[in-house]
């Protein structure tokens, strides 16, 4: 998805990644929808946001794996002897 936001928002997007609040624009804009949506963005350190856009970007290089294997993996490591 593209987006092209009025300049100004673009600046306040810019300000909040140059001051290091988030690792990149993306984060800044799910930060600023899940605040509109929850009403409490607040839940989500920004640790978890960059962790949230590191997460999208894997997927994005096509470094995910699919839910299956996924599952597998968990099943094994959490399984009880």
């Amino acid at each position: 998805m593209d987006l092209s936001p009025p300049h100004e928002i673009t600046r306040i997007i810019d300000e909040k990644v140059k001051a290091g609040h988030f690792p990149n624009r993306e984060a800044v804009i799910a930060a600023a929808i899940l605040e509109m949506h929850d009403g409490d963005a607040s839940q989500l350190d920004e640790a978890t946001i960059a962790a949230i856009s590191e997460g999208n970007a894997q997927a994005d290089r096509g470094e995910g794996i699919d839910l299956d294997t996924f599952r597998a993996r968990m099943a094994q490591r959490f399984s009880r002897p």
